[in-house]
């Protein structure tokens, strides 16, 4: 074949495939649960930023860590947000899904009424409630006060709760006097202790210990922690361009997000009842959310891994993901 005819082999082909790629899907479903990962998210559907890919593109959000293995699992979302640590559970059990990025760094806090609780040593021996046992924020609790010597079983007296509502409650509510618990929920208990009547039995709390400083001063590492971004799931992984596109406008409305606060939160919250604009704007402003490809986070997310795997490995599915699992998906049908 003469180089003329395979030049115009190629032009042909490549123009195909875009005519192909320039069809819109017919559907395409964003997911996650209500926290600073999922605000691009709502974002990239109010704005519009992928209706030239998809007829219809939806947010749907999951609550619990069932109903986010539910969507994983049975291919209902085509990008999802996602604790990390599930995304890497999940890859090593063969679920087909990639991680794309982090963009959420730090939003884990200890809230209390005693404002002289410093580090997490200095709540030995106090009564502590943490929702979703064996998930996030009990992972991180764990490891950062065993690293510092102490048994989270024996130093603490710890209740675990099922959702960060319930641990709002038993807090507002004077039944206990301490929780852990991630933005929003931060934002939105702080909120409500200073609103009536609850302001008459809750006066006083504060935003006590930061755990990504707990974390980066024990590991001696960055004062933050790949907690959570985006992976994507079943067909949409093997699409190159539809991944760069997803990335790239998720990216935009992230910084959108962190530069319109006050709109993010009013956009967010219209969308469930449990959040006000107010919380979730000032979640923003206070917690860790940067953009970074999964590829270039790879290094954290070992380490962190690693931390996980030490002290329970079935937390990441046993072993480090392998290098498929940083960024688009490769066929995974035949690993």
């Amino acid at each position: 074949m003469s180089t003329l005819l395979r030049t115009l082999l190629a032009l042909t082909l490549a123009a195909a495939a875009g005519i192909a790629h320039a069809a819109k899907l017919p559907k395409l479903v964003l997911a996650g649960p209500y926290s600073g990962v999922s605000n691009p998210l709502i974002h990239m559907v109010e704005s519009g930023a992928l209706n030239d890919v998809a007829e219809q593109v939806e947010f749907v959000s999951w609550r619990d860590p069932d109903q986010l293995r539910v969507l994983a699992l049975e291919g209902k979302a085509d990008f999802i947000a996602m604790p990390t640590n599930v995304a890497a559970n999940l890859y090593n059990r063969g679920a087909r899904l990639a991680l794309l990025n982090v963009s959420t760094w730090g939003v884990l806090w200890m809230v209390s009424r005693d404002p002289e609780l410093k580090t997490l040593a200095d709540f030995k021996g106090k009564e502590i409630a943490l929702p979703f046992r064996a998930d996030m924020p009990d992972i991180i609790f764990t490891a950062v006060a065993e690293k510092q010597g102490l048994n989270p079983r024996k130093d603490f007296r710890l209740r675990y709760v099922a959702t960060p509502m319930d641990a709002m409650q038993l807090l507002l509510t004077r039944r206990v006097d301490h929780v852990l618990l991630a933005e929003p929920s931060v934002s939105m208990v702080l909120r409500k202790s200073r609103s009536f009547p609850v302001s008459a039995v809750a006066p006083d709390l504060y935003r006590s210990v930061d755990l990504q400083k707990e974390w980066g001063r024990v590991f001696q590492r960055e004062a933050r922690i790949p907690q959570a971004g985006i992976a994507a799931l079943g067909k949409a992984g093997d699409d190159a361009e539809l991944v760069e596109r997803f990335q790239a406008a998720y990216a935009k409305s992230l910084k959108w997000c962190e530069e319109h606060a006050d709109a993010c939160g009013a956009m967010v919250a219209k969308r469930t009842e449990m959040l006000s604009p107010e919380a979730v704007a000032d979640s923003i402003r206070s917690g860790q959310y940067r953009f970074v490809t999964a590829s270039q986070a790879r290094s954290e997310l070992d380490a962190f891994f690693r931390v996980l795997i030490d002290r329970q490995p079935a937390l990441v599915g046993g072993k480090l993901p392998d290098a498929a699992f940083y960024g688009p998906m490769r066929k995974q049908e035949s690993r």
